[in-house]
């Protein structure tokens, strides 16, 4: 999911430079004589935005406050983005290192801001520092989004100054391969910090790193989304993250995907389960090594109100069939389910199919499982009892052939279905004339 901001291209040397508007919207005009001399009063000097020893001057006027905001509708409206107080969204809006001024010189007209997201403008990087030195006039933001922005230590140093007033905060830096020395950022998050969200998805860390956010975890008890995927090669510091979950008693959100987990270190998590009365959501796909790591293996089972749990493309055998079977059909809250993409459970998917009582299931995703007639027919039994099953997938599995006559018999008494995928099932005719 890359998105890539291209450096719109000079017309020469000529020319004065294209304003940040006309880069990202063709056939947009020229800034009139007033926006340029806004343009003027905000160069991009770095003397300009020098944090100052005196108390930043409080607006006070409402109609200055007004005026300020009159002057930025333009280059919002332009970019398609309504005007608003408390959200300011420049997500892949192709900003470059000169365009770093358009949302610094928004922050004095927004004293309410709670959401900054600038994703996914590559070249962001070496210039947060001009941002970030003017967080101090937004210290009610709660969520700040840098990812894909290709951020350098530099920037991070920046952003770690710029943290210390932002007590409550989202914290999305993933997708930035050179963050560097990661703690430079996080040990600005003190005991008892109310950060909520913490995601570093694809960000290259390092065994170190992972080990610090373990030891981290231990402060930020009203952490509720902890989103680690994607950071490969970490086995061995994953016993400090489960160490440090048995502190975040609220986390609902809990991403491990594609990040090496091996049989062993599944079963870390097991002991932390337990105190993660709020877990919700249980993501560890893509974890091939993990393969027979559920078996014997109690955690699961202690989340009682988990709600989503997602093991795509891990490899899982026989005995971790056996094992989810123990657990799965015991957990009443649980509203999606993610098997696909797991040859290996083939005939053994079986009897957790046949026990799949679950009256809030809403998806259920077990394409390209080579299912197996019997596997197959003890779905279509059981999907009686899902009378809350919105979505279903169940393509590359071949046995769906001829059979499909066994689900849409029960289905059809459901009123909440949506979604119903039969890609490459081997469908006869007979099967298809059941469709129309």
């Amino acid at each position: 999911m890359s998105q890539t901001g291209n450096k719109s291209s000079s017309d020469g040397e000529t020319k004065s430079q294209t304003s940040f508007v006309n880069k990202c919207i063709r056939g947009s005009k020229f800034r009139s004589p007033k926006a340029e001399n806004r343009k003027e009063s905000h160069d991009l000097k770095t003397t300009d935005f020098r944090p100052s020893d005196e108390t930043p001057k409080t607006i006070t006027s409402e109609m200055e406050l007004r005026s300020r905001m009159e002057e930025n509708e333009p280059f919002l409206q332009k970019l398609g983005k309504n005007p608003v107080d408390k959200c300011l969204d420049l997500n892949n809006c192709r900003l470059t290192t000169a365009d770093v001024r358009e949302p610094v010189a928004l922050l004095p007209s927004h004293p309410d801001l709670e959401k900054l997201d600038i994703s996914w403008n590559d070249f962001i990087g070496r210039t947060l520092h001009l941002l970030m030195q003017q967080m101090h006039l937004v210290s009610k933001l709660k969520i700040l989004r840098l990812g894909s922005c290709r951020l350098t230590a530099d920037d991070i140093r920046a952003l770690g100054e710029a943290l210390k007033a932002l007590p409550e905060l989202e914290l999305n830096l993933s997708w930035n391969s050179k963050l560097g020395n990661l703690p430079l950022i996080l040990q600005t998050f003190r005991e008892g910090s109310k950060i909520q969200m913490l995601e570093l998805v694809d960000s290259a860390l390092t065994s170190e790193d992972v080990a610090f956010v373990g030891h981290l975890l231990l402060r930020l008890q009203n952490l509720e989304v902890l989103d680690l995927s994607i950071n490969r090669n970490n086995d061995g510091s994953l016993n400090s993250i489960a160490q440090g979950l048995k502190s975040t008693l609220n986390l609902k959100v809990l991403k491990l995907h594609s990040c090496g987990l091996s049989q062993k270190s599944v079963k870390l998590p097991d002991a932390a389960f337990r105190y993660l009365c709020e877990q919700r959501t249980l993501d560890l796909s893509c974890n091939k090594e993990m393969s027979g790591g559920f078996e014997d293996s109690p955690g699961l089972a202690t989340l009682k109100h988990v709600e989503g749990l997602d093991l795509h493309l891990s490899s899982l055998t026989a005995d971790d069939m056996v094992s989810l079977t123990q657990v799965i059909p015991f957990l009443s809250s649980f509203q999606e389910l993610d098997l696909s993409a797991n040859r290996k459970m083939g005939s053994s998917s079986e009897n957790l199919l046949s026990r799949l009582f679950l009256p809030a299931l809403k998806s259920l995703l077990i394409n390209n499982c080579a299912l197996e007639s019997e596997t197959f027919t003890a779905l279509a039994e059981a999907s009686i009892h899902l009378p809350a099953l919105e979505i279903v997938n169940l393509s590359w599995n071949k046995c769906v052939g001829s059979n499909l006559k066994l689900l849409l018999e029960t289905l059809k008494l459901s009123t909440s279905l949506q979604v119903l995928r039969l890609s490459s099932c081997s469908l006869v005719t007979e099967d298809v004339a059941l469709l129309e």
